[in-house]
């Protein structure tokens, strides 16, 4: 268990270790234990520096350990029915929801973001939470399939087992909504959970599993382990039956490489570099607001945020008119009155000056900020235009909060630039008339249509990428069913004259499928008659029959 601890000195290094004597407890309530003597590690305030909280290092042997707990607490958790499940997780959403402001103040300990927009992520992750619950039965309890009219004797059904323990390996930048985005719907699929989140916010999953503890406390169905890579890699290798994982592109590769070893599957929610494409109808306020919401909330620092904004040249001077009125009024601070906080990870100030530097040196223009609106905490709100599109600031994730914005001739073009990019996570159309068929045509794995991020709120949808920006499916039925295995059964009903499956099949049994099946599908696609070289070795065939 961490033990949270509030420090007036600040801490002397970002995400500082030391050696301490064992601490910990097992159990549903969070972080495995171990008895040998091991680091710990403080999380830290970003606004402050202070230290937040300190945390075990957990290693190989520790993390294995947890994940054995898993497996047993699986098989109770397994056996309850889905209302007994959904009861317990209602339960659990309770207390969430009942503690939200104690919840929320952690986060923003952890990440520096405003209270309310912890809050914000907290009030979507319960109605996920909710969803999961009251759905998991339709969506994965036994369903009756047609059996086709070979095998009508039969009766065909399919449901989805749970897999057994569920390792997590979550980010910091939403360290409630997107775990959970994984955790619950495991959770309601029957599956145990070992969360191992970032080193930047274990205070954070350490609650969320004390809360779970207070709902579920017959087993440790929900356990947290904390430290650095090497725990993520040893959650990989220790036995767990899945590992859904957030983070960035390079490191899901590692892994895949992890995970690759045991053949442990995997479901991966990388980086991304979202576009928001303008149509000459758009409404251009809501496209602006939506531009500078979806790209700067959260300091930028949103997988699903608004990188790239491409613009029908009609309407572009206004628009980006629209974006630098509204982008001005949002500050970067550290006190209550700032629109978005710090940057939770100091060396992402360096990417975003990077980025910033290499537009500019490119031939790229800032209309607001620039270079000198990065500072040492936070970075202020910037927007670039006429960037070339091989530049960085356009190629990869800046995580910060910025904006390109590209004039472009039409949607086609807006388009072709979109999709021109090794991610494909989230999109945005502004269009009164065409919005439905132009978000078809971008290559992502969601596309909001007159609104930026929307569906993230839909917890009936499925959640994830294509590309370097993952693969797999969180939320909705599809991502309750990433979380467990499919079982087919088939059941005879009654004997028919016509059994396939026996070698005391006769020929008149084989001739009666072959008819049947000629009569079924022969005359569907009935291919043109041709002269050609397959007709005349078919003739060739039978005039040497004929001959003999």
């Amino acid at each position: 268990m961490s033990t949270p601890q509030k420090s007036a000195k600040p801490a002397t290094t970002a995400r500082r270790g030391r050696k301490s004597s064992p601490t910990g407890t097992s159990g549903a309530s969070g972080a495995a234990t171990g008895t040998a003597e091991r680091t710990t590690f403080d999380s830290i305030d970003p606004r402050t520096g202070d230290v937040v909280g300190t945390h075990p290092v957990h290693e190989q042997q520790q993390v294995t350990e947890a994940v054995e707990r898993a497996s047993a607490a699986a098989a109770w958790w397994s056996g309850l029915s889905f209302d007994e499940r959904a009861d317990a997780l209602n339960a659990w959403k309770g207390v969430l929801a009942r503690r939200m402001a104690q919840l929320a103040q952690v986060v923003h300990a952890e990440t520096g973001k405003p209270h309310a927009d912890a809050q914000l992520e907290i009030v979507l992750a319960i109605e996920h939470i909710a969803w999961a619950a009251k759905h998991a039965k339709k969506a994965l309890g036994p369903q009756r399939v047609s059996p086709g009219l070979l095998m009508a004797n039969h009766r065909a059904e399919v449901e989805y087992r749970p897999l057994g323990v569920v390792g997590v390996i979550g980010p910091w930048n939403y360290p409630v909504f997107t775990p959970l985005g994984s955790i619950a719907y495991a959770l309601a699929a029957g599956n145990a959970v070992v969360f191992k989140p970032s080193e930047h916010t274990p205070g954070v999953a350490t609650w969320l599993a004390e809360a779970f503890a207070q709902a579920v406390p017959d087993a440790p169905v929900f356990q947290v382990v904390t430290g650095f890579g090497p725990t993520g890699e040893a959650l990989c290798r220790s036995g767990a039956d899945k590992v859904a994982f957030t983070g960035s592109s390079a490191t899901a590769k590692r892994v895949m490489h992890a995970c690759a070893d045991s053949l442990t599957p995997l479901v991966v929610e990388g980086g991304g570099k979202d576009a928001l494409l303008v149509d000459s109808d758009a409404d251009l306020a809501a496209a602006a607001d939506a531009a500078v919401w979806g790209g700067m909330a959260n300091a930028g620092q949103t997988c699903i945020g608004v990188e790239r904004v491409y613009v029908h040249e009609r309407v572009c001077d206004a628009f980006v008119h629209e974006v630098v009125a509204k982008a001005s009024q949002v500050r970067a601070g550290v006190d209550r009155t700032a629109e978005i906080g710090p940057m939770t990870m100091s060396s992402q100030l360096n990417v975003i000056r990077e980025h910033i530097s290499d537009a500019l040196s490119r031939g790229g223009t800032a209309v607001l900020g620039g270079i000198d609106s990065v500072g040492e905490r936070c970075a202020q709100p910037t927007v670039l235009v006429d960037v070339p599109e091989d530049s960085t600031a356009v190629t990869d994730e800046t995580f910060g909060p910025t904006l390109t914005i590209a004039r472009v001739r039409d949607m086609d073009e807006a388009v072709e630039r979109a999709n021109n990019t090794r991610y494909g996570l989230g999109s945005t159309v502004f269009s009164k008339s065409r919005g439905a068929e132009l978000a078809r045509r971008l290559r992502a794995g969601m596309t909001g249509v007159n609104s930026v991020i929307a569906f993230a709120a839909v917890p009936a949808l499925p959640f994830g990428g294509v590309g370097d920006s993952g693969f797999g499916r969180i939320h909705g039925a599809d991502g309750l069913k990433e979380f467990t295995v499919p079982k087919a059964v088939v059941t005879k009903r009654f004997d028919v004259p016509l059994v396939l499956t026996t070698f005391a099949r006769s020929a008149a049994a084989d001739k009666a499928v072959a008819t049947l099946t000629t009569l079924l599908h022969g005359r569907a696609g009935t291919l043109p008659r041709r002269a050609g070289r397959a007709r005349q070795v078919v003739r060739e065939l039978a005039q040497r029959r004929r001959r003999r």
